[in-house]
């Protein structure tokens, strides 16, 4: 039987380390689904419940894995679906191909069914590399170089199919003008700065007496590398939530988020600094980094157009992070740990008695910030975590301690809600053995969420870890939106917009094969989460929570205040709980550890 074009791009695709595939069928895209049956399981599709899904499945798979995330669709709505997920790749930099069906090439222009114009729809998006194939011959160096693309630049990249194409006999370009040759592979080159610029880094390093270091992303393979810089300038560090697990929180320097979500020795940290060192992260709130003026600065990041955007730096290094910061360590003078590594370990001590302070106050039933609290010293190790958007976001950034050997992530950039459950997903897939854990608020289990645990329970026996938890934050509110209405806008909670309905999660979970727990008691907690961990099966673990317990930012601003008061005059439905929550947690700031009882 004569190779068709599907056949082609399956073993092409092969031959570039491809083994994983997500997405979902439709007759777009039949003659790749036909290949892929018929390669017997070169490489392995998985099939989610919705193609957004799938992109975000393929964006996660790069993140945990390092490697080219691919996710294939039909054409029209399925192509459409694509795009969410895959601007989730985008804007956190993560190099991902995606695949998907077209009509017949006769048919295109005709305003024929399913017919979108599929490479002006991916054109921003998949920007680098979006092309719509039209001859067999055509296919090769299409797929060689979106790959090439998506690994070197770190960007998603595009191929458009016609079903018809897919079909043919597939053809090597001949040797003739007007055709391309292309090969497979790539390999990472080594980046890193000249000298030169390298002594001109070294420099305000060395000068500097209050070292601030900030890590992304674009740090994760560094982790050795910036705990060495740090302890030579005796330096704090702050995380942005993608460089969640470079640092490991027992070190008694590193303040733990930044940001929003962050904690306020961060917040401390980025105000009180003279220099300020930024490795591999594009952090978008520059209200959070010192003022401009304050400290002299030194960047390093792998992509030009990330340097010196949130906050003007005097030297800008190209370069891979780790390679960069071995050559940079011999040029710096070691400072040791003096009065400002002290005052940052102070800062933390007392933090981190807030955080349980707070954690342990009273809420109606469950304070949402508990959970994280609780679960933090049962984390296995290796474990892989994801969080959704939402309140969650914040119990996720501040209270969970990350460990060595541990890997974290979300949809950063794009801060896209379900992205938790399909992350979680496929970091089972990347990583079979490893157990992993994700925190979902209601509002994303009911809006995609919840029909990829349907995807868990196709293929959970498959993997040979079977610990797999969501944990489902009910309180029956889009929590993050509510209060930042009442924070940012000075409006009351608006039910129509806000309120969702109430859904038992766990039971759901039962329903299809899985284990279903429930808490609805904050003394219940810890139990529960020993119980998730020893399960035979997937878990969903539901905790009814309470919405009034407010997502505190690191520093309260006087607009913010006045917003928040506006918000009470104008009469919010919940004031009561509003005004109970929020003075239990400005409280435990001020005298962490005390006694408020419930009013």
């Amino acid at each position: 039987m004569a190779q068709t074009v599907g056949d082609f791009i399956v073993n092409r695709l092969h031959d570039w380390g491809v083994r994983k595939i997500f997405g979902y069928p439709g007759d777009g895209i039949n003659g790749v689904f036909g290949a892929l049956n018929r390669a017997d399981g070169k490489i392995e599709f998985i099939q989610a419940r919705h193609e957004e899904m799938a992109a975000f499945m393929a964006s996660a798979y790069a993140k945990f894995t390092g490697e080219l995330g691919v996710c294939i669709a039909t054409s029209g709505p399925g192509a459409s679906h694509l795009v969410t997920g895959l601007y989730d790749a985008r804007l956190d930099h993560m190099p991902v191909l995606a695949i998907a069906g077209q009509q017949a090439r006769t048919a295109i222009g005709g305003h024929y069914q399913q017919e979108v114009d599929l490479p002006s729809m991916f054109k921003d998006v998949a920007g680098a590399f979006v092309q719509q194939a039209s001859a067999p011959a055509q296919v090769r160096h299409l797929i060689d170089r979106s790959i090439r693309t998506a690994l070197g630049e770190r960007r998603v990249t595009a191929i458009v199919l016609p079903n018809d194409l897919q079909e043919m006999e597939y053809a090597e370009p001949p040797h003739v003008h007007g055709t391309i040759h292309s090969g497979v592979g790539f390999n990472k080159p080594k980046v890193v700065p000249y000298e030169a610029d390298l002594r001109k880094a070294a420099d305000i390093l060395n000068k500097g007496k209050k070292v601030a270091i900030l890590v992304g992303a674009g740090a994760l393979g560094a982790t050795d590398e910036v705990i060495a810089i740090a302890d030579k300038l005796g330096a704090g560090a702050a995380k942005a939530l993608l460089g969640k697990a470079v640092l490991p929180d027992d070190l008694p320097w590193v303040t733990g988020s930044i940001g929003m979500l962050g904690t306020e020795p961060s917040y401390d940290l980025m105000t009180e600094c003279d220099t300020l060192l930024m490795i591999g992260s594009g952090f978008p709130y520059s209200e959070f980094l010192p003022k401009e003026g304050q400290a002299r600065g030194v960047q390093i990041d792998i992509a030009p157009d990330m340097l010196s955007l949130r906050y003007p730096m005097e030297v800008n290094l190209v370069g891979d992070a780790a390679e960069t910061l071995k050559t940079l360590l011999p040029l710096l003078r070691d400072k040791g740990d003096g009065a400002w590594r002290k005052r940052i370990a102070s800062n933390l001590k007392d933090w981190w008695k807030t955080l349980e302070g707070r954690a342990m106050q009273p809420a109606k039933p469950v304070n949402p910030q508990r959970i994280t609290w609780e679960l933090s010293p049962r984390l296995p190790d290796r474990v892989i975590l994801t969080s959704d958007s939402g309140s969650c976001a914040n119990w996720y950034a501040r209270d969970l301690k990350i460990r060595r050997g541990m890997m974290a992530s979300l949809s950063g950039g794009l801060a896209s809600m379900g992205a938790a459950v399909p992350y979680a997903i496929a970091a089972k897939f990347a990583h079979p053995d490893r157990p992993v854990i994700a925190l979902v608020g209601d509002g994303a289990m009911q809006m995609n969420n919840m029909a990829e645990l349907i995807t868990v329970a196709k293929y959970w026996k498959k993997w040979s870890d079977h610990r797999w938890i969501v944990c489902v934050l009910n309180n029956e509110d889009l929590n993050q939106v509510t209060w930042e209405q009442r924070v940012m806008e000075g409006d009351p909670k608006f039910n129509a917009s806000q309120q969702i309905p109430n859904v038992p999660y766990h039971r759901f979970a039962e329903l299809i094969g899985l284990k279903g727990l429930f808490v609805d008691h904050p003394d219940r907690l810890g139990a529960a989460w020993e119980e998730a961990l020893a399960a035979d099966r997937p878990v969903v673990l539901e905790v009814k929570t309470d919405p009034e317990v407010p997502p505190l930012p690191p520093h309260i601003t006087l607009q913010q205040a006045r917003k928040f008061s506006e918000t009470l005059i104008k009469g919010d439905p919940r004031e009561r709980g509003v005004i109970a929550g929020t003075a239990r947690q400005v409280l435990e700031s001020i005298l962490p550890g005390g006694d408020r009882g419930d009013g």
